[in-house]
């Protein structure tokens, strides 16, 4: 596995090597303290995963993020001291995969890693699924819905995986925060409901009238297949 830090600060770069010398030793670490060469990494090192800082010295991560996800749906994970819930939220939206509040515990940064790398191949399962318009391909994460192509991040895959999986039945916040991030969480509920809302901005034709993901109030969420009452 080959991990890309985007980090300015190099006590948190030593950190985390040392963090995954011990625990992942075959994980292979590249690391920058500069954006835009951040970006440029993402491109030719095709690294596995990404851990990107929110205040780097040339550019905002929040930027960063949004030029990566341009052209690549590589998992990404930020690691930052904002904690502020609009910066949560802002960081989802916009496409990572988690959001990590510095100070950290090691052993927690590397299970929410080692969490994001297993929802590169949704439940490990290779075949593609198939529910009404929808065709996916968990270990590519390719998306058709009819004749449209619809690129998704790992936890969108891994999300929209388990509702298709469960098609027209209710999934609950607890068992899809289980099933994503391999148990629940304060604040999962939360994380998921921002996921929730990217896709259907990439699959509803009015996101905020969706007929596709639908909301079991207090509850979860369930897939629907067009035409389903």
């Amino acid at each position: 596995m080959k991990v890309l830090i985007i980090e300015d600060n190099p006590e948190i770069v030593e950190a985390i090597s040392l963090m995954f010398q011990i625990r992942w030793p075959d994980a292979q670490l590249v690391s920058t303290h500069l954006a835009e060469k951040g970006i440029e990494l993402v491109e030719s090192e095709a690294p596995d995963i990404v851990i990107l800082d929110l205040g780097l010295p040339d550019m905002n991560g929040f930027e960063v993020l949004k030029q990566i996800r341009v052209f690549s749906t590589v998992p990404i994970v930020i690691l930052t001291v904002r904690e502020e819930e609009a910066d949560v939220v802002r960081g989802l939206e916009w496409g990572a995969d988690d959001y990590v509040v510095k100070p950290f515990r090691q052993m927690e940064l590397l299970a929410r890693v080692k969490a994001v790398m297993r929802r590169k191949s949704p439940s490990g399962d290779d075949r593609p699924l198939v529910c009404g318009p929808l065709r996916f391909h968990p270990p590519t994460r390719q998306l058709l819905y009819g004749e449209r192509e619809i690129r998704l991040t790992a936890t969108e895959g891994h999300i929209l995986h388990h509702l298709m999986r469960n098609a027209d039945r209710v999934v609950t916040h607890s068992s899809l925060a289980e099933e994503v991030w391999g148990g629940d969480y304060p604040g999962a509920a939360d994380s998921l409901k921002v996921h929730i809302r990217r896709l259907r901005q990439k699959l509803e034709a009015d996101s905020s009238h969706p007929q596709l993901i639908r909301t079991k109030a207090g509850i979860g969420y369930f897939l629907a297949k067009p035409g389903w009452p």
